[in-house]
Formats: structure tokens, C-alpha cells, sequence
């Protein structure tokens, strides 16, 4: 009697763990499209910013390198975009700043843009959904545009109007 019981519960066991054998889950990256479509479009820079920035070599570097954000495919190629992405952004950081940019407005958001390629990578790397972060960073870069459009379409000259006081 106690041998059957055993056989029966090892039976009992082994029936009731075979169930639904199926269910696995596929992770596949390459399935994972991007909708760039609902991303804000690049800022342009005015004639007078392109030809301020045209002799920095840097910031020429990294304009190409963004750019291709917008041909991207899959998480794959944003992977590839970011890396040099993040390579350009710290040249870029390293390199001597034009006079009419080497001011604090600039680089302080050249910072928050870097933070958000690093939120971005950071998205893509545990999987979450990088459609905010991506339209963060575009705002960041976008606001670093237009700032430098500020600064070179500014013709107040505050050194003048100090000196007629």
C-alpha cells in the first residue's frame, strides 16, 4: 500500500507539471520598430549661426552624427547612433569654443542635452520605451540651437551702453 501511494504521487506529480509546455516568451530586438514620425523636427540654424560654427570642426562632427537620428530603424541602429552620439558630444566638450559660444548658456545646454543621451541609452539598455526620452533629447538639442541663433542674432551691444552712462 505505501509503495503504491508513493508511485501514485510521483505519477500525480509528474502529470501535473507537464502542462502547457508552450509558453515560452521571445524577447526579439529586431522586432522592436521606432516611430520617429511623432519626433519634433531639427531646429535650423540661422546664416549668420552656420557661418560662425562653420570653422568648428566639433560641432560640425556632432550635427552629422544627430542628424542620423532621423534615419533610424530599429533599437539596434538607435544603439549604434547614441555610442557616437555620446563620442561627439565629448570632443565636442573638449574642444575650444568659438568666442561668440564660449558662454555659460551654451554649455549648460550642451549638459542637459548629454543627460538625455545618456537617459535615452539608458532607456534602450532595460528596455523601456524611448519615445520620451528621444523627444527629451531632440527638445535639448533643439534648445541648443536656438540659443546659439539667440546669441548670434543679438545686436545689443551692452559694453556700448555702458560706456555712454
Amino acid at each position: 500500500m505505501g509503495k503504491t501511494f508513493i508511485i501514485n504521487v510521483v505519477l500525480l506529480l509528474l502529470i501535473s507539471c507537464q502542462g502547457e509546455k508552450n509558453t515560452t516568451v521571445s524577447a526579439d530586438d529586431t522586432a522592436f520598430e521606432i516611430s520617429i514620425e511623432k519626433w519634433p523636427k531639427k531646429s535650423n540654424l540661422s546664416a549668420k549661426t552656420q557661418e560662425s560654427l562653420k570653422d568648428w570642426p566639433e560641432f560640425n562632427a556632432l550635427e552629422t552624427s544627430f542628424d542620423a537620428i532621423y534615419a533610424i530603424k530599429n533599437r539596434e541602429d538607435l544603439k549604434l547612433v547614441l555610442e557616437d552620439l555620446i563620442e561627439k558630444q565629448k570632443l565636442l566638450q573638449d574642444s575650444d569654443y568659438p568666442e561668440a559660444f564660449n558662454k555659460a548658456q551654451i554649455k549648460s545646454r550642451q549638459k542637459v542635452f548629454h543627460t538625455f543621451i545618456l537617459k535615452t541609452k539608458g532607456d534602450l539598455i532595460y528596455r523601456i520605451d524611448v519615445q520620451k526620452s528621444a523627444v527629451q533629447m531632440i527638445g535639448a538639442h533643439n534648445a541648443m540651437l536656438e540659443q546659439m541663433n539667440v546669441l548670434t542674432g543679438n545686436t545689443f551691444d551692452l559694453k556700448m551702453l555702458l560706456d555712454e552712462e
